[in-house]
């Protein structure tokens, strides 16, 4: 019992001793023996601006003041790094048996610059081979471990991080910096967790694991796996990182709502419509190089509904980027981008029952986010009211203005070429130029504008522009002109014949063999003054207006029936007039009269016209030859007796 008792006494005596040499230790031998470890590393004189305190709970170490790391000559923006105070702690065991090991850091406001010279020098571009860390013997040193502080944490908080690039005119700041590593060897494995807020931005997290950080400060390719999330949205990577741009490995995007997710990242007031990412999932393989520009291979995307593969490729130099994509899909669905369009599953029908186009505003600032060159194909596409199959298209954006051209698109038993427009440079405005063959007419004018009377296969042309930021503005802004040719069809609600022969005009269907018409558009209105329809004993012409913006028509057909032997019969005219879902026909009787009594008005007025011409020889003296007019006879006989009454007047 005695041996227990002097051990104890023994062991006392030890920790006072330990105890009172910490209290002698001085903080400043603590502080630099990390800051010579740094001004080691990095080849820049680290300066010590404030007076070190010793610190013992509830860590062993040292705070320091104000500490400054020297930029690159080069430069004159100031320090590299530049923090309020430093605090680091030490190791107690080791410090007890006579060594200094640093086991934690903590930087306070630390304010970073990152530098790249107009020749491509970086000022974080430093050497650090063969470096002996304190108390080591300098070759295994460089061999094991270049440099002594190892971390089992590292603390950053309060910083910000500003980066210039001389050669590309960029400045970009970063604040509300925080870190927290865990680096417990030089040349090993490190884990972060960093957070900071981008000017213009909300504040971004990032968390992972890097393989050998040495290896990423020296300019090194190492190993990485992030996650990464701002506003909602989360991005993953598992790859390599090399500092500084260069990276390469798979990525994972998603988010749930893309607008708030483009808001946190400075981009806001973007309504994305359904269809072209409300919800955003992607995958790829990802390669950014040194010149900023970045590809993606194997892409696999997601936007709402509509999925995407291929490759795209970005140039992140421009203030606008530019976008190349070669991209193919499944079954598209857009009929989202027009507000207060109908949704999946919605009927032709019930759109055309509505009184009037939306008036819900059109949010065509996503023109505004890239210039873009794309090429897309895919098995079919529905826009709002149309929908086609078998598509083949290239897109480009330049500055806010989108053209599509169609290489090939099928639809409504036809196809269809030509370009589609839509301009956001200066208000939204959308036009096009289009010509479409073999198109079933009953079915493309159904979804395109609710009219459903008219059957058969057409040949068409259409130029077209509208203005506005709605549905309603732009339909009531159309102009343009186009034709239509078509063969054998029908029109439904009104039966020529029964109407011609019987007087009835009690529906039915009209078959015609052909139809041609032309048209112009102003202010929302298509007005047609040709329209030629011909049925077997049927011929019939037609003019009007048909109101695409107030969706309403106000047009007359004149048929007019023909006997077996080809003499012209009565002509009776049909109108038609009012909204699209409940026009009225009936026969316009008036317009008949004027129709059918031409031929009488001809007759009378040639039996007038000769009865005049006798009055007027008779009263004039006018002798008419055989084949001569009046006209030119009165003409002869004014000229001699101007030239008799001219002799007169000099004899």
């Amino acid at each position: 019992m005695r041996w227990l008792v002097r051990v104890v006494l023994v062991l006392a005596l030890l920790v006072v001793v330990g105890l009172a040499s910490l209290l002698l230790l001085p903080g400043e031998r603590i502080a630099r023996v990390a800051l010579d470890q740094i001004e080691a590393q990095t080849g820049r004189r680290v300066t010590l601006l404030g007076d070190v305190q010793l610190s013992y709970y509830p860590i062993l170490g040292a705070r320091t003041g104000a500490v400054e790391i020297a930029n690159a000559d080069w430069s004159d923006n100031g320090p590299l790094l530049r923090t309020e105070a430093m605090k680091i702690g030490v190791d107690l065991v080791a410090l007890i048996a006579g060594d200094i090991k640093i086991t934690g850091l903590e930087v306070l406001s630390p304010a970073v610059l990152m530098e790249r010279h107009a020749d491509g020098r970086a000022n974080w571009e430093i050497g650090v081979d063969g470096v002996s860390p304190s108390g080591q013997n300098a070759s295994a040193a460089a061999s094991e471990n270049a440099l002594a502080l190892s971390l089992d944490r590292a603390l950053v908080t309060g910083g910000s991080l500003r980066y210039l690039d001389h050669a590309a005119g960029t400045d970009l700041t970063v604040r509300d910096l925080s870190l927290d590593l865990s680096w417990p060897i030089y040349r090993g494995a490190a884990g972060f967790a960093l957070t900071a807020r981008p000017t213009g931005m909300e504040v971004i997290s990032v968390s992972g694991d890097i393989a050998d950080l040495a290896a990423l400060i020296e300019g090194a390719v190492t190993g990485v796996t992030a996650k990464a999330a701002l506003g909602g949205a989360t991005a993953a990577f598992d790859g390599v990182v090399g500092a500084p741009g260069q990276v390469q490995g798979s990525v994972a995007v998603k988010t749930e709502n893309t607008s708030a997710a483009l808001a946190a990242a400075g981009v806001k007031g973007v309504a994305v419509p359904r269809g072209l990412g409300q919800q955003v999932t992607l995958a790829g393989h990802l390669t950014l190089t040194q010149d900023m520009k970045l590809s993606l291979r194997d892409m696999v995307l997601q936007l709402d509904q509509n999925r995407f593969s291929g490759a795209v490729d970005v140039d992140l130099t421009p203030s606008r980027p530019v976008v190349t994509a070669r991209l193919k899909s499944g079954a598209l669905d857009f009929t989202g981008l027009a507000s207060g369009s109908r949704v999946s599953g919605e009927t032709a029908t019930q759109v055309a029952n509505t009184s009037d186009w939306s008036k819900a505003p059109i949010d065509a600032s996503a023109l505004s986010l890239a210039n873009a060159d794309l090429t897309l194909t895919a098995p079919s596409i529905a826009l709002p009211s149309l929908r086609f199959q078998a598509l083949d298209l290239r897109a480009g954006i330049d500055r806010s203005r989108a053209v599509v051209t169609l290489n090939a698109l099928q639809g409504y038993g036809g196809s269809f070429a030509g370009q589609v427009v839509a301009n956001n440079r200066d208000g939204l405005s959308v036009g096009g130029n289009v010509t479409a063959s073999g198109v079933e007419m009953q079915q493309l004018l159904g979804d395109l504008a609710g009219i459903t009377r008219f059957t058969g296969r057409a040949a068409a042309q259409l130029s077209y522009l509208g203005v506005g930021q709605s549905v309603h503005q732009i339909m009531n802004s159309l102009s343009g002109n186009g034709a239509i040719n078509m063969g054998r069809g029908t029109i439904e609600g009104v039966d020529l014949d029964s109407l011609m022969r019987q007087g009835l005009a009690t529906g039915g269907t009209t078959v015609f063999d052909e139809l041609s018409a032309s048209f112009s558009m102003k202010n929302g209105d298509l007005n047609n003054p040709d329209l030629s329809l011909k049925l077997p004993r049927i011929s019939a012409t037609g003019e009007g207006r048909v109101g695409l913006g107030k969706r309403d028509i106000d047009y007359l057909f004149a048929p007019q029936i023909s006997s077996l032997e080809g003499q012209r019969g009565i002509a009776v005219p049909v109108r038609i007039r009012g909204p699209w879902a409940s026009p009225k026909v009936w026969p316009d009787l008036e317009r008949a009269i004027d129709l059918n009594l031409q031929e009488e008005k001809k007759k009378a007025e040639a039996k007038a016209k000769a009865k005049l011409e006798e009055a007027v020889k008779k009263e004039l003296g006018i002798k008419q030859e055989e084949g001569q007019s009046l006209e030119d006879a009165a003409k002869e006989q004014l000229e001699k007796e101007l030239l008799k009454g001219l002799g007169n007047l000099f004899n």
